[in-house]
């Protein structure tokens, strides 16, 4: 190797280092799209960029012996992830730096035919060949390193402004609205809360749901706590999949949700309704339940104690049943709300006769002393029933009877 012809090589290279830099620079802009086609990066830095792997290259082929200076490279792929500048146009770049250095070497030699820079390429092209991994690994490295801590940036702050709707305290600079614009919901979207159970200490129950519903073009934001996993998400137009298709592919354990609401400032009673939903169903059953969107639902959540009294009234003899007649009776009532006062619709539902349906509504009526004519004793009745579908997920008893044994009827909620 001519030690000599490499110096040389490295002292014209370094000579016309600005001219090296203008012509990398220009050849970046012109067989890159990302950076021909946007103003990401600006001219001054590509060109600040190229200056710097340049030099510290040069520095290596004037003395191959000696470690190249990988900082320059760092500095750009960090940089670069900053700037959510692709990683392959970040190592293309690095490339055409190479290849322009490497080509002005060759024409310069074939104008001098100095046979010691001829000796020199030779070893030039090994060298170069090794610094240019050396400069991409360090670029790579940095880049995924930063893009990594910019993750976790983000994740933290969407955490953060979900905690803030959830606990209805987005703070002092900023309301409701601006936290879910922060969060990325479209304006005035609407809204549901998800409020799954963890399988284990602050174990997702819905692994990797925000981006499942990212990929269907649904907007989310989730926070994790030791028992709940809890979600923010936009509500999709009819021309996708439902957010409850998604969820039920995904839940692994209980998860609740909640009615759809127009207002952000709306989302922690949105929470209390999805965790009352959540609780309604039999604990270990991987399943996914909506609130009722009755405000007589809405009603008995809020104020669960009101709830317990209403229900301890109205249906005060039909709670001292035995479990099994209870049960049937208001399962009977549960159907008979739920397909709009129709017999033959409720008796469908519960696999009976229209007939059985009726005679169990008149014994209902009976024991409770209202009638379902009645208007206001219906509504009486209707505000009862769903008290008493809440109760076990509230309190554990109501007067001398256990409700918490209601728990075990099958109840649906309606979507």
């Amino acid at each position: 190797m001519s030690r000599t012809g490499l110096e040389a090589l490295a002292n014209w290279a370094d000579a016309h280092l600005d001219e090296l830099t203008d012509e990398t620079c220009t050849a970046i802009r012109r067989k890159i799209p990302f950076y021909r086609d946007t103003d990401v990066v600006a001219d001054a830095e590509i060109h600040k960029s190229v200056k710097g792997n340049i030099h510290t290259t040069i520095g290596v082929l004037r003395r191959p012996d000696t470690s190249l200076d990988i900082r320059p490279a760092q500095y750009t792929g960090r940089r670069r992830a900053e700037q959510s500048v692709p990683l392959p146009e970040v190592l293309q770049a690095f490339r055409i730096g190479f290849e322009v250095l490497w080509e002005r070497l060759v024409g310069h030699v074939r104008r001098s035919w100095e046979p010691d820079e001829a000796d020199g390429l030779l070893t030039a092209a090994s060298v170069l060949w090794r610094l240019s991994d050396e400069q991409s690994l360090a670029a790579t490295e940095e880049y995924r390193a930063t893009t990594a801590a910019i993750l976790v940036a983000q994740q933290h702050q969407r955490s953060a402004l979900v905690e803030a709707l959830l606990g209805g305290q987005p703070g002092p600079q900023g309301g409701p609205w601006e936290a879910a614009a922060l969060l990325g919901f479209p304006p005035n979207s609407q809204l549901v809360v998800v409020a799954a159970e963890t399988k284990g200490l602050a174990e997702e129950s819905l692994p990797g749901i925000e981006q499942q519903l990212a990929e269907h073009g649904v907007v989310s934001g989730w926070r994790l706590t030791p028992a709940l996993q809890l979600g923010l998400v936009s509500v999709p137009d009819s021309s996708g999949p439902s957010i409850l298709s998604l969820l039920q592919g995904s839940a692994t354990a209980r998860t609740g949700v909640s009615p759809p609401y127009d207002s952000p400032s709306e989302t922690p009673r949105a929470l209390q309704l999805a965790r009352t939903a959540l609780v309604t169903l039999p604990v270990g059953r991987a399943e996914v339940q909506v609130f009722d969107s009755s405000p007589l639902a809405g009603m008995m959540a809020m104020d669960p104690r009101e709830g317990r009294r209403i229900a301890q009234q109205v249906f005060g003899p039909v709670l001292t049943l035995p479990a099994e007649d209870r049960a049937v009776l208001l399962d009977t009532f549960d159907a008979h709300l739920d397909h709009g006062g129709s017999a033959e619709a409720a008796g469908a539902a519960l696999h009976c006769h229209p007939n059985t349906i009726r005679y169990r509504l008149r014994r209902l009526q009976e024991l409770t002393g209202r009638s379902l004519t009645d208007p206001r004793q219906a509504s009486e009745l209707a505000a009862a029933a769903y008290a008493v579908r809440l109760l076990p997920l509230t309190t554990p008893a109501v007067g001398v009877d256990n409700l918490s044994a209601l728990g075990d009827r099958q109840v649906q909620t309606r979507l």
